[in-house]
């Protein structure tokens, strides 16, 4: 039976597509004969403390030489020293969902340095597992990672029920995503300010404690576009809610500034959910254009002219429910997902 070691930073159990993404390639790798076994970083990471990343060398100090180690990119591109002391006896791999650096927020020169660290320690990976093509093409262009190197494994969805829909004249939207700079959800709100005259409803579901000065400047734009009694903040949803919500929703929205995939995304379209975006990243590469309407980052008014164009009008709503039947069937599995990875794993480590 091949092992392997997944390293991740944090909790393994927050509830962000990142950590989903881990926790289910885990059960999908144990499913194909891998012997995983979880290695819990320290929480700091993308941003560790000297203490932090002392204990991280600590951490991979303990591991026998030889073993094959998966190191999820939340802390792998953090701690390129570390890579380059353990890269020669151990079977370095990285898991990268995005690049540190194009967080939305950084300071340019601490971006750059996030970007320049990432680079570093990337060199040191034996193989790295990516969640997309836009992924895989920004290792390439800017991080000198060889193309034999990278694999891409996209996200799974599970079969899942249709979506019923509120079943009332006020469409109801739903939002997913931990309350983030990058997610931008006060330029969800100010893009349906305008049409404050339809009759429609707002849950946001996602972690009001990942980012406190971001959450309270959410709630700022909601009181601001007068939009309380319109607008439900759900905090955390745990996967039985969520699942309640899509299920009782009519259109998915999502003002996202970068995915490394928009699993959130995928799982609306797996309930044939309708869906109205922002483009950012890799959200453009697999969203089927006649069950979206898509926007680029930074056009406000775009986004809230699609957002008037879906609630203003039912029948487009449904022709792209009708495209979303269609394209859930052609979302990848999670074990097409754990496939990709244990190729990958087996290159690393033959």
């Amino acid at each position: 039976m091949p092992e392997l070691v997944f390293a991740i930073p944090g909790d393994p159990e927050r509830r962000t597509g990142g950590y989903l993404y881990d926790r289910r390639l885990s059960l999908e790798l144990a499913a194909l004969g891998w012997a995983v076994s979880p290695l819990r970083l320290p929480d700091g990471f993308p941003f560790p403390s000297p203490a932090e990343l002392e204990e991280t060398d600590r951490l991979l100090a303990g591991i026998p030489d030889g073993r094959l180690v998966m190191v999820d990119g939340l802390a792998f591109g953090a701690m390129p020293d570390i890579a380059v002391r353990h890269a020669g006896r151990l079977a370095l791999v990285a898991l990268v969902h995005h690049p540190l650096g194009y967080e939305t927020g950084l300071e340019p020169d601490r971006a750059q340095a996030m970007i320049a660290a990432e680079r570093s320690a990337l060199a040191h990976a034996r193989r790295v597992l990516v969640t997309s093509t836009t992924t895989r093409a920004a290792l390439l262009d800017q991080f000198a990672v060889p193309a034999s190197s990278i694999a891409v494994a996209l996200p799974g969805t599970d079969p899942a029920p249709l979506a019923q829909g509120s079943g009332g004249d006020a469409p109801a939207l739903l939002a997913v995503g931990s309350i983030l700079p990058r997610k931008d959800f006060p330029a969800l709100i100010e893009a349906l300010r305008p049409w404050r005259d339809l009759p429609w409803t707002l849950t946001i579901g996602g972690s009001l404690l990942s980012d406190p000065k971001e959450a309270a400047r959410l709630r700022h734009a909601i009181e601001a576009s007068s939009l309380a009694e319109r607008v439900e903040l759900a905090g955390e949803v745990d996967t039985e809610q969520l699942a309640t919500l899509l299920h009782q929703s009519d259109l998915f929205v999502s003002s996202s500034r970068y995915e490394g995939f928009g699993m959130a995304l995928a799982e609306a379209v797996a309930r044939a959910l309708p869906v109205v975006a922002v483009a950012g990243g890799a959200v453009a590469e697999w969203m089927d254009s006649e069950a979206a309407m898509l926007v680029p980052p930074d056009h406000r008014d775009g986004l809230s002219k699609a957002l008037g164009l879906a609630l203003s009008d039912p029948e487009r709503r449904a022709r792209m429910r009708e495209a979303a039947l269609a394209a859930r069937k052609r979302l990848p599995s999670w074990a097409e997902t754990a496939r990709t990875a244990d190729a990958l794993l087996h290159e690393a480590h033959p």
